[in-house]
């Protein structure tokens, strides 16, 4: 029967359950009735398994993530699987989407959270983050619970947030189940561990039951992507195009890659993430730098393979940590970098300007094939936010990547991966991954305003949204706001910009070459200037979306941001931040930044 025929006389709900039913499905997408109904009929089963649920409430594990690159929420998701396995009840919650207020009803949480830039919470864990530092948070008596905290040892406030989560949870009286844990950029062994420990730590407070993950994001054990991090899809490079010019101080490719036959789907938001090989000439450098054999065997995680093979494909050669820099300088012995190794932030400017290469042309040390390689960090893969819709470019996925180059003594160093896809030749083989981002969505309705701040290769993911509006024959309006250095040289994708601009897909568009003139001018400025229309577009709905560097960028763009809704909106300091506040958790203020 369909639900529109459905009234109180043909089932057993009363005319007042119909009607809240039929409003309900009817704000639902076709995704989320199907989740539904999955949820109602495991509720159904479950109920009928076992009467005596009805009398014993179970208990579920709430278990929140806050992830900025999807690392925490990949943890989270591996866990409800875990616990499922053992027959828990699970309820998987981004910390976006978690009512705080829920909070004090809770009897036993886990949470998994990163940090991002200088010690700030993630932004899917703002809010919660916030509250529970505020006096709104309520006493936490009844509430056991375990903190995973992510970061990355290289920036000074590792793990920041991981550990205010954990004082503020002890200050309100919660209970601590398994102590902290850190976790650097290599997490996997201590995630794993922190994961064990966790499962043997509930059993004493929670019974097993045959429940399903319960999740509101649409991230569940049983809907998990057949392509992870650890399984990724093997795919062929088909095109890797420079964008700018031949007289541009950098290097922007354009990047497509076959996803044919592999079943890998993306929504426009979405990263991509890159496994990538290091450099033939690079392994070699460090090599004889060493004195060290190639062809010597290693031993990596139960697997035997050349040191030659162990570092182009192992291990991370163009990213020190502070870890390798401060026992470097004890092999070495060299006064001058124990010196560096010892402060903090003279380690983290080392980190910036050198590579391994570097390390070991200045700082000349015996070490075996055996020692470099525990040394060293595993390679890591890369994440490029997605510049295409797959409603546009079918089984193809394209990229926005900055070549990273440096020059050191007059020696070429870059980046592992953007080196990776800037050389790879058509047809060359790549594993890679769609890491999702729930948080940077186009508007439900398309006739949605939007705005998107995207300098540099801050743009990829706008080129996506537009492709995607230009499928959907979207009627909203849409204004992009782009800056670089040079028009001549620097103007990504300008064809198809003036196309879109053309067709009326995009309808505004304010550019800033920062170069061009004898005043450096950014996009912050272009948003100042046009400040009032701004306002105006705000103000009638539109959301707003900001992509790039977070460093510098996004913050001069928030300040910006912040200007204009005080003069336009007639706000002081505090009410114009509470009002972009409140954008950014009604999802109308998103961000991309890395």
């Amino acid at each position: 029967m369909l639900l529109k025929a459905l009234s109180s006389q043909a089932s057993p709900l009363s005319q007042g359950q119909v009607d809240k039913l039929k409003q309900l499905t009817s704000e639902l997408t076709a995704v989320q009735l199907a989740w539904v109904g999955g949820y109602l009929s495991a509720t159904a089963v479950a109920a009928g398994d076992n009467v005596s649920a009805a009398s014993a409430p179970e208990q579920t594990i709430t278990l929140l993530y806050g992830s900025q690159t999807g690392n925490g929420r990949g943890i989270a998701t591996d866990l409800a699987a875990k616990a499922q396995a053992q027959g828990y009840a699970v309820n998987l919650v981004s910390m976006a989407d978690y009512k705080v207020r829920q909070l004090k009803q809770e009897t036993l949480l886990l949470a998994v959270v990163s940090t991002h830039g200088e010690g700030e919470a993630p932004d899917d864990a703002i809010e919660l983050h916030q509250f529970l530092a505020s006096k709104r948070a309520p006493r936490l008596e009844q509430l056991n619970y375990a903190v995973l905290a992510l970061g990355d040892s290289s920036y000074e406030f590792f793990c920041q947030t991981g550990k205010d989560f954990e004082q503020r949870l002890a200050a309100l009286g919660a209970k601590s189940i398994v102590p902290l844990t850190e976790c650097d950029v290599d997490y996997d062994v201590a995630a794993s561990q922190w994961q064990q420990q966790v499962l043997t730590a509930v059993k004493p407070l929670i019974s097993a039951s045959s429940a399903n993950v319960v999740s509101i994001d649409g991230v569940s054990s049983a809907t998990a992507a057949t392509y992870t991090k650890q399984n990724p899809c093997s795919a062929e490079v088909l095109v890797s195009q420079k964008l700018t010019g031949r007289d541009s101080d950098r290097d922007v490719r354009h990047v497509e890659i076959d996803l044919a036959d592999s079943g890998l789907s993306y929504q426009v938001g979405d990263a991509l993430g890159v496994w990538f090989s290091n450099s033939d000439a690079l392994v070699n450098e460090i090599l004889s730098a060493l004195s060290l054999d190639g062809t010597a065997q290693v031993t990596l995680a139960d697997q035997s393979l050349s040191l030659f093979e162990a570092l182009k494909d192992k291990r991370e050669l163009t990213q020190l940590y502070p870890g390798l820099v401060q026992n470097w300088a004890q092999l070495s012995g060299d006064e001058a970098l124990l010196a560096i190794s010892e402060d903090r932030e003279l380690t983290r400017q080392f980190l910036l300007h050198h590579q391994l290469a570097d390390l070991v042309a200045l700082y000349p040390v015996d070490i075996t094939a055996f020692q470099l390689v525990e040394l060293l960090r595993p390679i890591t893969p890369r994440l490029y936010s997605i510049a295409s819709s797959q409603a546009e470019v079918g089984d193809e996925v394209h990229l926005t990547v900055a070549l990273v180059a440096d020059e050191r003594e007059g020696v070429a160093r870059f980046g592992g991966a953007s080196h990776f896809l800037a050389t790879a030749a058509e047809g060359a083989a790549v594993k890679v991954y769609v890491e999702p981002n729930n948080h940077f969505r186009l508007p439900d309705n398309p006739q949605t305003p939007v705005i998107m701040i995207g300098p540099g290769t801050g743009v990829a993911p706008f080129r996506a949204f537009i492709q995607e509006r230009a499928v959907q024959g979207a009627a909203g309006e849409s204004w992009l706001f782009f800056g670089n250095p040079h028009f001549e040289q620097d103007f990504l994708y300008q064809t198809e910009w003036q196309q879109y601009l053309k067709q009326g897909t995009l309808t505004r568009f304010d550019s800033a070459f920062s170069r061009d003139q004898a005043h450096k001018v950014y996009v912050q400025h272009r948003i100042a200037e046009r400040g009032e229309a701004l306002w105006q577009w705000l103000e009638k709905g539109a959301h707003l979306y900001v992509c790039g560097d977070a460093e510098r960028m996004a913050k001069d763009v928030h300040q910006a941001l912040l200007d204009v809704v005080q003069q336009y909106g007639g706000k002081d300091e505090e009410t114009a931040t509470a009002y972009l506040e409140q954008l950014r958790r009604d999802k109308r203020y998103q961000k991309d930044v890395y």
